[in-house]
């Protein structure tokens, strides 16, 4: 990891490639991202919140569609409304997990009521009329919505901020909560705020609830499970 954000630029093939300490930076955000569940206290400046939120609504999306709206949740009592749905579901998942149950309880998986900002993001009404890029992978609205989030992940980290994305709750809920339209489709509770620290590895790699894959037991070329040749040395165990 390390090894990779001190490469960033270092072979410049391009004239359209950010200088060397542009390029590292942004390697920095992606490796140093975390999934945040932990918070230090403190407020999100509102000229900051619009810059994460316009670093979200600037993602790729298919068809130019922008199917990314969001909800941002001030009333706390919506909040603890909230709050409810996600335990209501994080007591069913522990007990979908079986054997896993108690390993899973004692996990932190959401911060909805200690959180600066709450963001409700959702996939927007409508989408059915957009065909481009979509008549057989409809599901690349999803896709879509999921790199606003992942830029505005990445801009909350460069600001210092730690964000956690909680998806344990029941989707028709949270839309009447929020009195999304009918076709409208709620994806994730994003949680903002000022933290002391940035975990040195994920929390649920660091929980040893799951461990990152190696990459070249993913990669494969021409055909599935084909090793790749930019990975000479083969899988790591």
């Amino acid at each position: 990891m390390v090894t990779a954000v001190e490469g960033a630029g270092s072979a410049n093939h391009s004239s359209q490639a950010f200088a060397p300490g542009d390029a590292r930076a942004v390697y920095r955000a992606i490796f140093e991202q975390r999934d945040m569940r932990h918070f230090a206290g403190g407020q999100v400046a509102d000229e900051t919140l619009r810059r994460l939120l316009q670093a979200a609504h600037h993602a790729p999306s298919v068809g130019f569609m922008q199917p990314w709206r969001f909800v941002r949740v001030t009333n706390v009592a919506l909040r603890h409304q909230l709050h409810d749905l996600v335990e209501q579901e994080r007591v069913l998942t522990a007990r979908a997990l079986g054997e896993r149950e108690d390993e899973f309880m004692r996990l932190k998986v959401q911060g909805l009521l200690d959180a600066a900002e709450v963001l409700a993001v959702s996939l927007a009404d409508g989408r059915e009329k957009h065909l481009f890029g979509r008549r057989t992978l409809p599901q690349m609205d999803l896709a879509s919505a999921a790199c606003a989030i992942q830029n505005l992940w990445l801009a909350a980290r460069a600001e210092g901020l730690g964000m956690g994305w909680v998806s344990l709750f029941d989707p028709a809920a949270v839309a009447r909560l929020l009195q999304l339209p009918e076709g409208a489709e709620p994806i994730a509770l994003l949680c903002l705020w000022p933290v002391q620290a940035f975990y040195a590895e994920p929390m649920l790699a660091q929980a040893r609830w799951a461990q990152r894959q190696p990459l070249q037991a993913l990669v494969f070329d021409n055909a599935w499970g084909q090793a790749s040749s930019l990975f000479p040395e083969g899988p790591t165990p």
